[in-house]
């Protein structure tokens, strides 16, 4: 493993300059108030921005950047807090636009994208179908050059702010569950879609969307009939983690490495406030305790960071959710305090990832559903028996 630092040229660090100069001028602190309040992960005068400037057109095209000008974008917009979720959903869902779309739809939607102006959400999950999107209850029915589409979906993130969904259904109850999903792009301001916001534990927004009767044309399909999996699996890769980072070291080494360098980065704080000393002049720090808990917990997150795919949503995730009660014990009963809270003992940081660190073990399925993936086909193990018990012989 190499831990030397990548030198810049000129025209890198120009590029770097460029970059933090368009996202400190659009990226502001009512921008960050503003998402903390809404809990959207999105911002539209900052996504059009980026769309007018080229910055979105570059995520979409691999040729557009160098390998280290993308990642010093990547690292800058971390840096500056952009909200991101919406992008990150339209980004993964383009692709099967691409692949899988019509003519007609591609022509729609694609130079729509690169200029900000439409944005892609996920319709997988369901109320009543767990971390199993393949167990899809949502119907599509052909009606003639027409579907009708009746159901609803749980966790739609950013649909209140998006113009499409990548909505899986099922066309053939009768069919083996794999063989029986149609995979559609469907317009958010169609009649009959409603769409209702719910909160989570950490403040963020998704959606429970309602399909009733929903009707579209044929060109709003994505591949062929009952062969959605095929469309979903790419997706479903990026989502999951199982695409392997390349080997110049430029890219993330695992899946949450935004969110594992946003924890490592209120952990950073908490480390700050334990070796300042207190009013008495002793430091946190100073109590052999603290010094390995905080230790323990740096150790564990540079682990997961470090640790690579699906591998790393497993460790990061697992992480994050054991170090986050630590911490928030370390500096007390201050560390309750939120954000902009007058008192809040480290900018209210911990605070947000105690609230935010469950639902890393949620986001694209649950850490059981990649364990049990990487029992089975990583090392070999057999398929998970989900049946009930066997009631015991009286």
């Amino acid at each position: 493993m190499d831990f030397s630092l990548v030198e810049l040229s000129a025209q890198d660090a120009a590029f770097r300059d460029r970059v933090r100069t368009f996202l400190d001028t659009h990226v502001t602190d009512e921008v960050r108030r503003r998402d903390r309040e809404t809990g959207d992960n999105f911002d539209e005068g900052v996504h059009l921005a980026m769309g007018a400037d080229g910055w979105l057109r570059a995520e979409l095209d691999p040729g557009a950047l160098t390998r280290v000008q993308r990642r010093i974008w990547d690292l800058e917009r971390r840096r500056a807090q952009v909200p991101w979720v919406t992008w990150g959903t339209t980004v993964i869902v383009t692709e099967s636009v691409r692949d899988f779309g019509s003519p007609e739809l591609q022509a729609e939607v694609l130079p729509r994208i690169a200029t900000g102006e439409v944005r892609l959400c996920l319709g997988y999950t369901e109320p009543e179908g767990g971390s199993d999107i393949a167990m899809c209850k949502t119907r599509a029915v052909r009606d003639g050059d027409h579907w009708v589409i009746n159901g609803s979906k749980m966790f739609t993130t950013g649909a209140h702010n998006c113009q499409y969904v990548f909505l899986i259904t099922n066309t053939d109850p009768e069919a083996r569950k794999h063989k029986s999903l149609t995979m559609f792009l469907v317009p958010l301001d169609t009649p009959g879609i409603e769409i209702q916001g719910i909160r989570t534990v950490d403040g963020d927004r998704t959606n429970i969307v309602y399909y009733t009767d929903v009707r579209i044309d044929d060109k709003y399909r994505l591949g062929e009939v009952n062969n959605g999996w095929q469309v979903l699996m790419q997706p479903l890769a990026h989502e999951h983690g199982v695409v392997d980072a390349a080997s110049d070291g430029l890219d993330d080494i695992s899946i949450l490495t935004h969110q594992g360098t946003m924890a490592a980065a209120a952990m950073d704080r908490v480390t700050a406030v334990a070796a300042r000393p207190g009013p008495d002049g002793r430091r946190l720090l100073d109590d052999g305790s603290v010094a390995y808990r905080l230790g323990r917990g740096i150790a564990r997150m540079e682990a997961g960071l470090a640790t690579p795919n699906m591998f790393g949503r497993v460790a990061l995730s697992q992480a994050i959710r054991d170090v986050a009660p630590d911490l928030m014990d370390v500096l007390g009963a201050a560390s309750a305090l939120p954000i902009d809270a007058a008192g809040a003992v480290d900018e209210g940081g911990m605070e947000y990832v105690y609230r935010w660190a469950p639902l890393l073990g949620i986001y694209g399925g649950t850490l059981e559903v990649f364990r049990n993936m990487i029992a089975q086909h990583v090392l070999g193990l057999g398929r998970p028996d989900y049946s009930p018990p066997k009631a015991r012989a009286s």
